[in-house]
């Protein structure tokens, strides 16, 4: 079998381990902070299992770096989060988070199995997907059964299929535009729903920011996050389409020191470049060109946030590097 062979990790392999670390780091973070608080008692057991499944996989990663040889990244510790904090979150907050998190999760395990080529490391993220998945069900079934998820919009069944005549299909900026079709619908959708998330996450890192700098930075990227989803919401009225709703009510009044500003801005720089991906994703499919110029100015914007966000990291220390291929030129200059 290749788990006793001494074949190497591939350098995507060490990248999506390493990026899973970090993000499990920061979940069991969350995941405690949160079961100190939640009163429900089905939504602490999702949580519970949550928990349970991230601090494994830590011990996993862990095990699969040392065996390569590699530094164990830093991530996220117990010094990044003060359990005994004041509630910062309401139980359906932690609900609907729990459920944007599986979402994103079973993106990303998906495309850690295919850039996984050894046999156990392929094993491993499958078992991940499943585990993500399962968590998944648990956490829509409990929001459709407590009245908490908002449905897509419903479409009527043509009545038979149908081929694109003319250009009119791809137009959008002058005249009367064509409806959404259902790809359309459903891109928005799915980017409405995190980008709700988004904005709650950053009213309530707000509140409780030690840094000046870092709270800007958060009322901008709350900015942000509004006014995209009015864009959305602006291009679902016109076809009369009902919309996702808000979050922002699920935050407390607290001020106290929950996260640390580290914490907080890896949580909003990752939100961020989900966001990117996302709309990367929709503008290819895309097929009316105002929602492709809509997209492109939308991404353009969370590029220069991003950039920003990473420069707030950079000067205090926060953003830890990737492990990266060796600087050839470097190595060749101290040998003369």
């Amino acid at each position: 079998m290749e788990t006793n062979s001494p074949i190497r990790l591939t350098a995507p392999e060490i990248a999506s381990l390493w990026t899973q670390y970090i993000f499990d780091t920061m979940s069991v973070c969350f995941f405690r902070y949160a079961l100190e608080h939640i009163e429900d008692y089905e939504v602490k057991l999702i949580y519970q299992t949550s928990l349970e499944i991230s601090k494994k996989h830590v011990e996993e990663i862990t095990a699969f770096l040392l065996k390569e040889n590699h530094p164990i990244p830093r991530g996220f510790t117990e010094n990044d989060v003060n359990i005994h904090a004041p509630r910062l979150f309401q139980d359906p907050f932690y609900l609907n988070y729990i459920y944007i998190m599986t979402l994103q999760g079973m993106t990303g395990y998906a495309l850690s199995v295919g850039n996984s080529i050894r046999s156990d490391l392929r094993n491993y993220y499958i078992t991940c997907m499943s585990e993500t998945m399962k968590l998944f069900e648990q956490s829509i079934d409990l929001m459709l059964s407590k009245g908490l998820f908002t449905r897509p919009p419903i479409i009527t069944p043509p009545q038979s299929i149908d081929f694109v005549k003319d250009q009119s299909f791809l137009s959008g900026w002058f005249g009367d535009r064509r409806p959404l079709n259902a790809i359309e619908i459903g891109d928005i959708s799915f980017n409405m729903l995190k980008m709700h998330l988004h904005a709650a996450l950053k009213v309530g890192f707000i509140q409780v920011a030690q840094s000046k700098e870092v709270r800007q930075h958060f009322k901008r990227g709350l900015d942000i996050a509004n006014k995209h989803i009015k864009i959305f919401e602006s291009v679902f009225n016109e076809d009369h389409l009902n919309s996702p709703i808000s979050w922002q009510s699920m935050i407390t009044n607290s001020t106290s020191n929950t996260f640390t500003d580290k914490y907080m801005m890896y949580q909003i720089q990752l939100s961020a470049q989900l966001s990117l991906s996302y709309y990367g994703s929709a503008l290819s499919v895309n097929a009316r060109r105002d929602l492709g110029s809509k997209y492109l100015r939308l991404m353009l914007e969370l590029l220069h946030f991003a950039d920003d966000g990473a420069n707030i990291m950079i000067k205090n220390g926060w953003l830890e590097q990737p492990p990266t291929a060796s600087d050839r030129k470097s190595l060749a200059k101290e040998n003369k």
